[in-house]
Formats: C-alpha cells, structure tokens, sequence
C-alpha cells in the first residue's frame, strides 16, 4: 500500500472507519440486550465488545472533530 492519498482521501477514510465502527458497537449492544453476554468458545461477549468498538469510535471521532467527546 503505497498509494499517495490526499487529506480529503484520508478524512474520508477515518470517517468510513468511524462509521464502521458505530455499526459494530450498535450490533453488539442490542446482542448484549438480548442476553448474549458471553460466547461458549471463550471469545469477548457482545458488551466487551461493543465497549471496544465504543472506544475506537470515540478515538476516531477525536481525529475527526476534536473537542466531540469529553475524555474524563
């Protein structure tokens, strides 16, 4: 991957990532509403899961639009 991108190339890919993001964290908290917390194989439940995709949601919102979320 040695494309040359342009910064509205780059923003456009840090929101598509973003918006991935909240999609995955949106999915993952209605399976953690249903009761689906924990999986038989071991893997993270749907609410550890949908806390991480709350964080890289939250980290790419602060690229993004800095100021958007209040880190405390």
């Amino acid at each position: 991957m040695s494309d040359v991108v342009d910064s509205d190339e780059l923003l456009r890919r840090i929101r598509r990532a973003r918006d991935w993001a909240h999609q995955e964290e949106t999915r993952h908290r209605a399976r953690s509403a249903d009761g689906k917390t924990e999986t038989p194989d071991g893997a993270p439940g749907a609410d550890v899961l949908a806390s991480v995709y709350e964080a890289v949601r939250k980290v790419l919102d602060e690229v993004v639009d800095p100021g958007t979320n209040a880190f405390d």
